[in-house]
């Protein structure tokens, strides 16, 4: 019988997924293949009879096929749709059916009949078609059988596996090539025309191959295990197949979980319970692609590297080229559904962008047709992560009571000098108001010479100021010129052997500012011509150079738990925040806010400092400065864990301070409230090293939504390209 159940959500009366149907089909088909295409479904019925729903015309009585005399174990649609085919496989025939022969003769109340195509090759683990549907492959232990679909003739017979096949595949665009892996935990590339191997991989995994999907826009191979291992291959023109990633399902799932327990936690709503507390293996059994009716052209492309992973517990939608989930159908967490567990997969696509889901129970002998809106899959998964107003570009202005409303309030000295008497008079104040007098030339000698005015004195043009330009420079960044690749300028400190911890450019890329594991910090210009200035203070290594925005006044921090604020030119520093305000070395300082604070790092805390700069200095008390700073706030990681590094934009008014963790986190602070707005658990599998956003340049402009982009780079890893709107690894 037709039904229509499944969980609704409070936000939207559309249930995410739907049961269409759920059978009984007397025996336990976990390992049976199943077929699903946009308009029928089937799967075995009794064991050796075939039962067909139509899923256009839920009117139509099931069809039953009888001609089986084995135990049916797979069962497959061909690709095309006039005349739809059905092939089923036992261990006694192969057989093809014609879906619309077969209904017209149920009319007619008499037997449909099929087209056999094999006889006695055994058990059948798995069958496909080529793309053309005139020839079909057979697993059977470890043979490949490809047969004829117009005739019983066996064409060929595959023979390599140490193991069984569990799944084979024709490549949709060579006919001629097919791939098949097995129990001996190997994949191997065919070629029909030669009858013999032209690729064996390596053993992959200690567990043996289940699944596998051609992606033929992107030309590679998706391969899934036993132990939730997935890899993703290359398969070049010459068959030389090269590992692209590898994905471990189980620890993205659990990841992606962290990530929206986190989320909520961080927004104030009660976390999400779980059925319990068992965690379920997830083999991969099915691996599907994935499609999306868009229309934006970049988000179609997107979606072409992602595909569905069908395994115990659900369904999980994984993008191969970021090794990220982007979402999650559990069975478990949709109570009307009648499968909790499943052990076969098969998915299809409606004309209205659906996911038609066939699904076998592990347990029981039924199975259910499951339909999927995607759309509303995706949706449900990203309200949950609350990320879709998180943006490096405000959108209001900073609340009353927000740390960045915070000022540094300082008297005036001048005035604290003065001192009055008690009548309100000044006392001991200069009688002119400026520092030097003109005498009045009672002392001068004589003057003998008479005026005399000139009457020719002809004007001199004004000069014009000449344009000195480097030829290195330029107003704008040219847009057809591809990045910097080729050494231009190279520097040797011999005079200074010692190496470089901290470099940074100024805003207007004119100089270079180095920080120097001898306590030092050199300044150069951009062309690295001119003899470098030297600015030393410091007793440990400058692990963090930063300029402000006007280019003024630049910062250094170094490993002896000090900070100290420069004018650009002189070697004297205006400010110095010294060891007694850290626990620990500063990892990271910059300025933040268009120079309004200064933002530091040191073991879990940031610090956010008001600020104010004076490098006038008595000449008698030199060692007192007269420069200002007061603490605005103190902010702690959720963990406890110590930051290793943390990055903000300067360059105009950002909320948003990114913050990488020794737990491999990367976190989000919002400085407008004071807290975390999201975090990324196990960004990496070593602690991020370095962090960097996109903050901008002035001599190039940029999209708004660029500005949202941000890297990591880990010493396993690499460099790692993360979206903030998503909180996901988009590329590495």
């Amino acid at each position: 019988m037709w039904g229509h159940s499944g969980e609704k959500s409070l936000e939207d009366e559309c249930p995410v997924v739907t049961e269409r149907f759920a059978s009984s089909c007397g025996v336990l088909v976990s390992r049976v293949q199943l077929a699903c295409c946009p308009t029928h479904c089937a799967y075995p019925w009794q064991g050796k009879e075939l039962r067909v729903h139509s899923t256009t015309h839920q009117e139509l009585e099931p069809l039953h096929l009888i001609g089986h005399h084995e135990n049916i174990s797979a069962v497959i649609f061909g690709n095309g749709t006039n005349p739809l085919t059905l092939y089923s496989a036992s261990r006694d025939y192969i057989i093809s059916w014609d879906i619309e022969r077969c209904y017209s003769s149920a009319e007619k109340g008499v037997i449909a009949q099929g087209t056999v195509i094999g006889t006695l090759l055994g058990n059948v683990h798995h069958l496909s078609m080529c793309p053309g549907d005139k020839r079909a492959a057979a697993c059977v232990a470890d043979k490949i059988y490809i047969l004829s679909t117009k005739k019983e003739e066996v064409l060929q017979v595959l023979e390599g596996h140490l193991g069984s096949v569990t799944s084979a595949e024709f490549c949709s665009w060579d006919e001629n090539i097919v791939i098949s892996v097995s129990e001996d935990r190997t994949f191997v590339v065919w070629d029909l025309i030669k009858e013999d191997i032209i690729y064996q991989s390596a053993v992959l995994s200690a567990f043996p191959l289940l699944s596998l999907n051609l992606c033929e826009e992107n030309r590679q191979l998706i391969i899934g295990s036993a132990d939730e291992q997935v890899w993703c291959f290359t398969l070049p023109d010459d068959h030389k197949c090269c590992l692209v990633s590898k994905t471990d399902l189980h620890k993205v799932a659990q990841r992606r979980q962290k990530l929206l327990d986190g989320k909520t936690e961080h927004a104030g709503r009660p976390q999400r319970k779980h059925t319990d507390g068992m965690e379920t293996s997830k083999p991969v059994l099915r691996i599907a692609a994935f499609r999306l009716w868009l229309d934006s052209s970049e988000k179609q492309d997107r979606s072409r590297s992602c595909f569905w992973m069908g395994s115990y517990d659900g369904l999980y939608l994984i993008n191969m080229a970021t090794s990220e989930l982007y979402s999650a159908l559990v069975l478990r967490d949709h109570t009307n559904l009648s499968i909790s567990m499943a052990a076969s997969w098969t998915i299809a696509y409606r004309e209205n962008g659906n996911a038609l889901c066939m699904v076998a129970s592990l347990f029981d002998p039924c199975v259910a047709l499951l339909e999927v809106r995607v759309h509303g899959l995706l949706d449900s998964h990203s309200g949950l992560s609350g990320l879709e107003n998180l943006s490096v570009i405000p959108s209001t202005p900073p609340m009353p009571e927000s740390p960045l409303k915070a000022e540094l309030i300082r008297k005036d000295s001048r005035n604290t000098s003065k001192k009055t008497d008690v009548k309100g008079g000044v006392k001991n104040h200069p009688l002119v108001f400026h520092s030097c007098i003109k005498s009045s030339g009672y002392t001068a000698p004589n003057r003998r010479t008479m005026f005399n005015p000139e009457t020719n004195k002809k004007n001199n043009p004004r000069p014009v100021k000449s344009k000195k330009t480097n030829g290195r420079l330029f107003v704008d960044y040219p847009a057809n010129t591809a990045a910097p690749s080729v050494l231009h300028a190279q520097l040797s400190m011999a005079d200074r052997p010692t190496p470089i911890c901290s470099l940074q450019y100024s805003g207007d890329g004119k100089q270079i500012l180095c920080g120097l594991r001898d306590g030092s910090a050199l300044l150069y210009k951009s062309s690295l011509a001119d003899a470098s200035t030297i600015y030393t203070g410091h007793d440990g290594p400058v692990s963090t150079v930063g300029w402000c925005h006007s280019r003024q006044w630049f910062l250094t921090a170094a490993e002896d738990r000090t900070l100290k604020v420069w004018p650009a030119g002189v070697q004297e520093p205006a400010l110095t925040l010294g060891s007694d305000r850290f626990p620990m070395p500063v990892k990271c300082a910059q300025f933040f806010y268009l120079d309004k604070f200064l933002l530091l790092a040191s073991a879990s805390t940031l610090y956010l400092y008001l600020y104010h700069l004076d490098v006038a200095r008595d000449d008698i008390r030199r060692y007192q400065q007269k420069s200002l700073v007061k603490l605005a706030g103190t902010f702690q990681t959720s963990t406890g864990t110590n930051i290793t590094c943390a990055t903000a934009i300067n360059e105009f008014y950002s909320y948003i301070v990114l913050v990488c963790g020794k737990d491999r986190s990367v976190t989000i602070f919002d400085m407008n409230t004071g807290s975390i707005s999201a975090s990324i658990p196990d960004s990496h599998t070593k602690a991020a090293h370095h962090i960097s956003q996109n903050k901008g340049s002035m001599f190039c402009s940029q999209d708004a939504e660029s500005y949202n982009l941000f890297l990591t780079s880990a010493i396993t890893d690499g460099v790692k390209l993360w979206d903030m709107r998503t909180l996901r690894w988009v590329k590495l």
